[in-house]
């Protein structure tokens, strides 16, 4: 009797994480209940490399298939600056080095995001930073994923990286961005 008391309670209690898990919506469209993933976050902040002041926020968000990552910065040189998802989520060197170089497990060559001639996966691109030395980029894909485990999506593990100038997108193979002003681990 006691086991099958503690069976039912198992039981009971793997539903309950199923239910945080998993979430059932009513789809619009054809009226039948559909299985809704919970979204998944990552946020950190950017860390000044180089001796720069350049630091910032990130959000990396996934829902559905779908990774968003938005990237808030202030204390950098107005212009454009490239950002860059690195090869490992080590920030320690003075200059940034430690967190490898850009993420490419597809072994592309370096471009710009979406070129049909190849690129990095970690190749976000450039944004503007104003006159105050502050700039936002957002991003959305179906090539990340947050912690899945594939080794060719996984964003889990890398650095982003801002540059001290703008990615040209034919250097290779870093698209000759210039310095490493800031730099974030992304980790769980």
């Amino acid at each position: 009797m006691t086991l099958l008391g503690a069976f039912a309670f198992t039981s009971c209690k793997n539903q309950e994480k199923k239910a945080e898990a998993d979430t059932e919506v009513m789809d619009e469209t054809t009226t039948e209940m559909v299985q809704e993933t919970p979204m998944k976050e990552i946020s950190f902040e950017l860390m000044p490399k180089s001796e720069s002041t350049a630091t910032g926020k990130v959000l990396i968000s996934e829902k559905d298939g779908e990774v968003t990552l938005t990237a808030k910065l202030s204390g950098l040189t107005p212009g454009t600056h490239a950002i860059h998802i690195h090869e490992k989520a080590d920030c320690s060197a003075a200059d940034g080095t430690s967190s490898g170089g850009h993420w490419n497990p597809t072994m592309q060559p370096h471009g710009k995001w979406g070129s049909e001639a190849g690129y990095h996966k970690g190749d976000i691109g450039n944004f503007v930073a104003d006159e105050n030395g502050e700039g936002m980029i957002t991003i959305t894909t179906s090539e990340w994923c947050i912690g899945c485990g594939d080794e060719k999506k996984d964003v889990l593990g890398k650095a982003i990286i801002v540059h001290q100038g703008e990615d040209d997108f034919t250097t290779q193979p870093t698209g000759n961005a210039g310095g490493r002003v800031s730099c974030g681990g992304i980790i769980e």
